[in-house]
């Protein structure tokens, strides 16, 4: 007996310029029921149009970060996933906007994992599982001392500690 995925039913929009990206996230989530849009003038009327359970956006090529701000304000628990723009920048811009997790495109064969954290973390930010899972990855990437070049970094991580002390 296999147990079901709680991201089962829900309803996702994801929104990317390379219809390759939407294809694949689509095969990833075949237990989702999927939106696809390829612009930012399709993303927004989805989002004024429907109520999602996530929402998946791309920075670069659908302008994700006013798309994020529109998803947010409807309380859609939102994950970026970028390539091009996978930077400390975009990654501090998306936790100031409010999204709840950051994805390079390149791990998107786990999406599925990482949209069941949203999933069980009720929609709220999971930006300490994120950096758990992907904090190798990262320092790979931008380099090993990535937070430390970044007072806002620091200070987030002390606001998740905190946080998790509230919580146990």
């Amino acid at each position: 007996m296999t147990s079901k995925s709680v991201l089962e039913d829900k309803v996702i929009l994801v929104v990317d310029d390379e219809p390759d990206v939407l294809e694949t996230v689509e095969e990833e989530l075949d237990m989702c029921l999927i939106h696809k849009a390829t612009d930012y003038e399709t993303a927004l009327q989805y989002l004024l149009s429907y109520t999602y359970d996530i929402v998946i956006l791309d920075i670069m090529g659908v302008n994700g970060f006013e798309l994020l701000k529109t998803a947010v304000s409807r309380e859609f628990p939102t994950v970026m996933l970028t390539a091009h723009a996978l930077s400390p920048e975009s990654l501090k811009q998306s936790i100031k906007l409010g999204a709840v997790s950051f994805l390079p495109k390149e791990k998107i064969s786990e999406l599925s994992s990482f949209l069941e954290d949203v999933v069980l973390g009720e929609g709220k930010p999971v930006w300490e599982k994120l950096f758990d899972k992907l904090g190798d990855y990262f320092s790979k990437r931008f380099g090993p001392d990535w937070k430390e070049k970044d007072r806002f970094f620091n200070e987030f991580e002390e606001q998740l500690k905190e946080e998790l002390k509230g919580q146990e």
